[in-house]
């Protein structure tokens, strides 16, 4: 089996997946939302100091399967650096421990790979990557041909809900109350779709964000409910109007048979919904991840480590290191 560690923002797992079924025999996964929320979002020191905690409780509960561990792997990128160090550094004494090689794991190839956990890949597909980090669309063809087709050129659709959220002193995380609060509201607001206009096939969500502000300003301590209701209907539509419109001019361009959406943030049912209705106009097969292996989690890691294990992907103890910041520069060279 091999043993994933996932520790790479606020979510503390572990988990066991059999390399030759991919079945995944553990998995566990402890939050850290309730230590963030009077925050309005994840405090890196706290996170890493929860990691500390959680993780080495986590593996007490697999200590009877580590003789049955071939290899470990761990997300080392991207991610927040003192979160990342800690599954890192648990993982470096294990390898040391059990005498078993290392797989790093990019976090976005693990969210990929949620779509098959416990199944075989089915690649090539089209992928709609929406995070608290990030928003891409890829060309995935295989574990080492995955291409950037559109990235965001500031803020991810996920942390435009976050920060929405924290505008309303709704707490964090912010994409699940954005969403039960939309369900109640009216798009009152008439806040301006990203990019609508242009012809480059990207993300933006500052501008939105902005509006948004503006509006929480306008009302001041006279902001009801009901406004609240509306900020976040209309903050919303506009967001996922987004994703449809660059959406839209992906698929007039390239011929995508099967498309699937992953991550976080991907879990929000409206642009579920409103994606399957897209593809389904262009003839597209639309796959979506259960919910419990949207957000950040080891299974994930784990799914994506059998690939690696396959092709040999071990890096020598010395040599595995963290590297915060991959998907920036992932975007710019236009692969993961």
């Amino acid at each position: 089996m091999i043993l994933s560690i996932e520790s790479s923002c606020d979510d503390s797992s572990l988990a066991l997946t059999k390399i030759n079924t991919c079945e995944l025999v553990f998995h566990k996964k402890i939050s850290q939302e309730t230590a963030h929320f009077s925050y309005g979002g994840v405090v890196p020191e706290l996170a890493a100091r929860l990691h500390a905690a959680a993780l080495p409780k986590i593996l007490e509960e697999v200590s009877k399967y580590l003789k049955e561990v071939k290899a470990i792997a761990v997300t080392n990128e991207p991610g927040l650096s003192m979160s990342l160090l800690e599954g890192v550094m648990m993982t470096k004494a294990l390898s040391l421990a059990l005498d078993v090689p290392i797989l790093p794991i990019n976090h976005l190839k693990g969210h990929i790979y949620s779509l098959f956990i416990a199944q075989k890949e089915r690649l090539p597909l089209g992928i709609l990557l929406v995070s608290g980090g990030h928003t891409q669309i890829l060309d995935a063809k295989s574990y080492d041909d995955i291409k950037i087709l559109a990235s965001t050129l500031d803020d991810s659709f996920g942390e435009s809900f976050d920060k929405t959220a924290k505008m309303l002193r709704l707490g964090y995380p912010g994409g699940s109350v954005i969403e039960e609060y939309a369900k109640l509201g009216q798009k009152r607001f008439n806040f301006t779709i990203p990019m609508q206009r242009s012809k480059n096939i990207a993300f933006s969500y500052s501008g939105l964000k902005n509006q948004v502000r503006v509006a929480v300003q306008k009302l001041g301590e006279n902001i009801s409910r009901q406004d609240m209701y509306d900020i976040a209907a209309s903050f919303q539509d506009a967001a996922i109007s987004h994703i449809l419109i660059q959406c839209e001019k992906i698929f007039k361009q390239n011929v995508f048979k099967e498309f699937a959406i992953v991550g976080g943030a991907g879990a929000n049912q409206t642009l579920r919904e409103k994606m399957r209705i897209l593809c389904e106009r262009f003839g597209i097969k639309l796959y979506l991840p259960p919910l419990e292996f949207c957000s950040d989690n080891a299974a994930m890691i784990g799914r994506a480590a059998i690939e690696a294990y396959r092709l040999k992907r071990f890096v020598p103890f010395e040599d595995i290191k963290i590297n915060p910041k991959c998907a920036q520069a992932a975007a710019k060279n236009g692969t993961l």
